[in-house]
């Protein structure tokens, strides 16, 4: 089995697209995944699959339609991935702390996309990168770093140029998420 993290886009924002958690971890329990955990309100899914990404991607989106009235886009990634995208941050140490000093909120974020965007639109959206505002694209990652905040960011607003529905997820939700992946392979590897 592998562990995989499914985030949901667009849940329990702004007071829409309300699901309770506990809901939901039964709903997708009800799909056969195992260990279903979540992580705070905005839809971050720790589970167990034998099913490969694109199927469980499929599935979770179904179920949450039909079980809750709701089409979120629904980005997976394996907990290997979830922990290269913590260690590999492109952006160094002083640019981080150069970022939380005037930052309004939280300064580091990734978009998460389930597929890479397209040459063509990467670069429009790079174009829109700014030295208060930036961004590097790896692979199905949008790695974002702003300086003042990602509320009124214009290169935040423009995700969308990627055309591929993206989720994003501030860094100290990623390195909560990684560390709950830890938890649960040591818990895994005492039994």
């Amino acid at each position: 089995m592998s562990i995989y993290i499914a985030l949901l886009r667009g849940i329990n924002v702004g007071g829409h697209n309300k699901i309770i958690m506990a809901e939901l971890r039964s709903s997708l329990e009800q799909l056969g995944l195992h260990n279903v955990k979540t992580y705070i309100q905005s839809g971050n899914i720790l589970f167990e699959s034998e099913e490969n990404e694109e199927l469980l991607q499929t599935k979770i989106h179904e179920k949450i339609k039909e079980d809750f009235g709701i089409s979120s886009a629904v980005v997976i990634r394996t907990a290997d991935e979830i922990q290269q995208i913590v260690n590999q941050s492109p952006f160094s140490n002083q640019e981080i702390s150069e970022a939380e000093q005037s930052c309004k909120g939280e300064c580091l974020h990734v978009a998460l996309l389930p597929a890479a965007p397209s040459k063509v639109n990467s670069d429009i959206f790079l174009s829109y990168a700014n030295e208060r505002e930036l961004s590097v694209i790896d692979g199905r990652n949008v790695y974002l770093l702003f300086y003042d905040s990602i509320r009124n960011s214009k290169l935040g607003n423009h995700l969308k140029k990627l055309e591929i529905p993206a989720t994003v997820r501030n860094w100290k939700t990623l390195i909560k998420l990684s560390s709950m992946v830890e938890e649960f392979k040591h818990k895994k590897s005492e039994q």
